[in-house]
């Protein structure tokens, strides 16, 4: 029988690495060779999982709410990921801004900035499109699109992976190892455990390949508006070249220096751009509607988290079909986020790391919806801004268009590129990290991943967006990653039972907490 403990030679664990890529270009090829038919094959699987399945990514969503509630505030929230006396590898605000660079990413800058056009387009309930209650709609749902229920897709496995490495102090940061408990030695170490690790290999490679793909627009169009430029392929290129040789720098210093740095710099430039915004922009509008989307959302939020749009037998509306996207997208990303929080958590409780996730991302996300989404709004309202630019043209063409409204245009739109381009490297950066630091044979409980191994994987991932992006596949293997979640939620669902019967088997709660060291050292005194 293999043992976990085994070390090895090799830098990197071929047994998974390998067949992940492999799958990768197997599912690439014929969806980029005839893209046509493939994405009209992919989307009527997609149109058959929102007809007949809506309702389980709803329930899905909430039931891990519940969870993490129910890890959070019972006896399994004081649980230590670590030795009890282990102190907090970040401070509160590192901690957060790692999770929430980690969690946000440039996406939502854009999503930020155009979703709430397409909600308006096509609202829910029957309301009139393009009206006072659509573009209430609209923003409200993109603040929703990153609230508790899709960081707690994230999260939620984090636990598990988090007992194993820092409390159990297994050497491999696994699936497989975290389930190792339920299905036992043979199945872990045999071919069961390696098809649950190429599994989260081949999603984890999918969604980097893409969400990097997506990303790079919202950088190389804003350089194309500024220096008065074509978009084009050579000019993605450049920008993908820049933001690896930035990521290299990143990966070489390590995360305390590389990924703590960049994110806490990010958190603060953010910042300083909102307030300008605010300040040289629609400030008052932008602080009114803000307040008016906030209420707006707390009052629906539950219309939203329950959204079916059930009787409507004969349409669909953009959140009815986006929502559930939405999730199973997030579901494919759902086992790095866990495996990356996992790994920056110890010292942290399984409530801190829980809580800050759910909260800490949303908190920053609804500012920054509100100042972007505000400013787009206040341009449709004003004039500035023809919303069919959004909804049926090129989407990406609309920020620097919003942008290039505000003062100082130059300037802003340089900001914004710096603050875009920073998220991507810190996507970049926490991906190999998570990546290498799966694939990887050596101690993980005790150790980081190598850099060397950590740049090979950011070129395999650079490589296939760049493929992707050239050959016109990012839409068909977007859709397909959002496919991809559905074996990633049993996987996720497989972790937090592991979590608890972990706990429960080490009792955990009682030996893992703080003070328990020093409850057990003058228990034994006295005795």
């Amino acid at each position: 029988m293999g043992h976990p403990g085994k070390q090895s030679n090799k830098l990197i664990d071929y047994r998974i690495f390998i067949p992940a890529i492999l799958i990768i270009i197997a599912i690439s090829i014929p969806f980029t060779v005839k893209e046509g038919q493939s994405l009209q094959f992919l989307n009527g699987i997609f149109n058959w999982i929102v007809e007949h399945f809506k309702w389980g990514y709803i329930w899905y969503t909430i039931i891990l709410v519940g969870f993490g509630l129910y890890f959070s505030f019972s006896k399994y929230g004081n649980v230590v990921l670590g030795d009890p006396s282990d102190k907090p590898r970040f401070n509160l605000f590192e901690y957060a801004s790692i999770l929430i660079s980690m969690g946000l990413g440039s996406t939502v800058m854009r999503t930020g900035m155009l979703q709430w056009a397409s909600v308006a387009e096509s609202p829910p309930n029957g309301v009139e499109p393009y009206s006072v209650q659509a573009l209430m709609w609209g923003n409200s749902y993109s603040m929703f699109m990153w609230s508790l229920q899709v960081f707690a897709i994230f999260v939620m496995a984090a636990p598990a992976i988090g007992y194993i490495i820092h409390v159990r102090k297994k050497p491999l940061m696994r699936i497989s190892e975290a389930c190792r408990i339920i299905f036992g030695d043979r199945f872990t170490d045999g071919l069961g455990g390696k098809v649950l690790d190429v599994t989260f290999l081949v999603s984890i490679l999918a969604g980097a390949g893409v969400t990097l793909g997506l990303g790079a627009p919202i950088v190389t169009y804003n350089i194309a508006e500024l220096i008065g430029v074509d978009v084009s392929f050579g000019l993605t290129l450049i920008v993908t070249l820049i933001w690896v040789a930035l990521f290299s720098i990143s990966a070489y210093l390590g995360i305390e220096k590389g990924i703590k740095r960049l994110s806490t710099l990010n958190m603060y430039l953010a910042a300083a751009f909102a307030i300008f915004i605010m300040i040289l922009g629609p400030g008052i509008f932008i602080l009114d509607y803000f307040t008016n989307t906030v209420g707006f959302l707390l009052s629906h939020y539950t219309d939203l988290a329950f959204y079916t749009n059930s009787l409507d037998l004969k349409g669909s509306t953009h959140i009815e079909r986006h929502l559930v996207f939405w999730f199973a997208y997030s579901a494919t990303w759902a086992m790095l986020h866990s495996v990356f929080a996992a790994k920056v958590s110890k010292g942290r409780t399984i409530k801190e790391m829980i809580l800050t996730y759910l909260l800490a991302p949303t908190l920053i996300s609804w500012v920054a919806t509100g100042v972007l989404g505000g400013l787009g709004v206040h341009r449709y309202l004003t004039g500035q801004l023809n919303m069919n630019e959004i909804v049926d043209g090129d989407k990406m063409s609309a920020i620097p268009t919003i942008l290039q409204s505000l003062p100082l245009q130059t300037v802003v739109i340089i900001v914004f590129v710096i603050i875009a381009m920073i998220f991507l490297t810190t996507t970049l950066d926490s991906t190999t990290y998570t990546i290498a630091s799966y694939t990887g044979t050596e101690n993980m409980s005790k150790r980081e991943p190598s850099r060397l191994l950590r740049i090979i994987v950011a070129g395999v991932i650079t490589v296939l967006a760049l493929l992707l992006l050239r050959i016109g596949g990012l839409e068909p293997l977007e859709v397909l990653s959002g496919i991809m979640g559905l074996p990633i939620i049993v996987i996720q669902f497989l972790t937090i039972y592991a979590a608890k019967k972990m706990m429960d088997e080490d009792k955990a709660w009682i030996h893992n907490v703080r003070g328990a060291q020093t409850a057990g050292h003058e228990q034994s005194k006295k005795s």
